[in-house]
């Protein structure tokens, strides 16, 4: 079998192609010069602002899990962050988060470990606060789709589950390592060195959660985010010349957001196009002009992205060699253990 075949980026780019395929296969030119001619070019303006400010928050937001161990600038936290997401929406699966991982792990000389437990916080936050939006859904008007409402439940549960975990890892992390150490060190102790080291990076990344000062601060700030993330749907609704209310764009994003819970392509490209469509397809909006809305929304996601993303890729002098190379190393990366540390540490004990 040929080697790229046996890539994931192969396969995800494969998958992007045959989906935007199939969203775009009945559009004409004639119904894209016609959604053109109406377009009111005045309500991007907001709209793109409110793309900027979306990312903006949610890199103050990583800022703020990371400040008690790494001070960073504004500008440099801003432009890290959003190089990370250019890696994250370049590369299929999981892996795009592997290569975010890395790349803060290099440049602000942080443990791979540690950078994981802020991506976990990350997560955390955001399913919170679409938890909080699903429920505002619910007791609206607009009753939330039925096909969702069982999704809804499972992100419920999980994310519950996650914080129950997290919590219990931070409160009882003195007695988990005494087990740890009882059991696992005479018999494996390869395997102990490593989830010791693991142990030690990744509660030092959940500390946030110790402080309702930074929990309420990171809770905020990711309410934000996703409220801006609405208004660049709705701004756009009305530049589309859709008649729809502001609670149909938290619609259209929270459906969106639960079918890109688990990332195929690069980007999401083609799923998020499907997920956005059907949502508008519940409005009656017409096909043609939903998925002419979805790329028209997924490129607006986008441009603050790679805007200053590339901007940090060009102040930091980041070769396309490294680049390439990190996305390779995420493909095949596992969190490395400093083997020293931890038995310098044992011998504290």
């Amino acid at each position: 079998m040929p080697a790229i075949f046996r890539k994931k980026q192969f396969w995800g780019t494969l998958i992007a192609v045959l989906l935007l395929a199939f969203c775009v296969k009945d559009i004409s030119a004639t119904q894209v010069q016609l959604l053109y001619q109406r377009l009111n070019f005045y309500y991007l303006i907001p709209s793109v602002a409110m793309a900027f400010l979306m990312i903006i928050l949610k890199a103050i937001r990583w800022r703020t899990i990371v400040e008690k161990t790494k001070k960073l600038s504004l500008v440099r936290a801003i432009s890290l962050f959003s190089a990370g997401q250019v890696l994250n929406i370049s590369m299929p699966a999981l892996t795009g988060q592997v290569g975010r991982l890395l790349l803060f792990s290099r440049r602000e000389n942080l443990s791979k470990t540690y950078v994981f437990s802020t991506i976990v916080l990350e997560v955390l936050f955001d399913s919170i606060t679409m938890l909080i939006f699903i429920f505002l859904l619910s007791t609206a008007s607009f009753v939330f789709p039925k096909e969702y409402r069982s999704i809804s439940i499972i992100i419920g549960i999980a994310t519950a589950l996650l914080f129950l975990i997290l919590y219990l890892i931070l409160h009882y992390k003195v007695r988990i390592e005494a087990a740890g150490r009882k059991v696992l060190r005479g018999r494996w102790p390869g395997v102990y060195v490593k989830l010791k080291k693991f142990s030690n990076s990744f509660t030092k990344g959940l500390a946030l959660l110790r402080s309702s000062q930074y929990f309420l601060k990171t809770f905020f700030l990711s309410l934000g985010a996703w409220a801006a993330h609405a208004l660049v749907i709705y701004f756009l609704f009305k530049s589309s010349g859709f008649e729809l209310p502001i609670i149909s764009a938290v619609v259209v994003m929270v459906i969106n957001t639960i079918a890109l819970m688990v990332p195929i392509t690069p980007g999401n490209a083609g799923t998020f196009e499907l997920a956005v469509v059907a949502a508008l397809l519940a409005y009656k909006i017409t096909k043609s002009d939903a998925v002419l809305f979805a790329i028209a929304l997924h490129i607006i996601d986008i441009i603050p992205i790679f805007v200053m993303g590339l901007f940090f890729f060009r102040t930091e002098r980041v070769s396309i060699k490294e680049i390439k190379k990190i996305k390779e190393e995420g493909e095949k990366e596992e969190i490395p253990v400093d083997v020293d540390d931890v038995i310098t540490e044992e011998h504290k004990l």
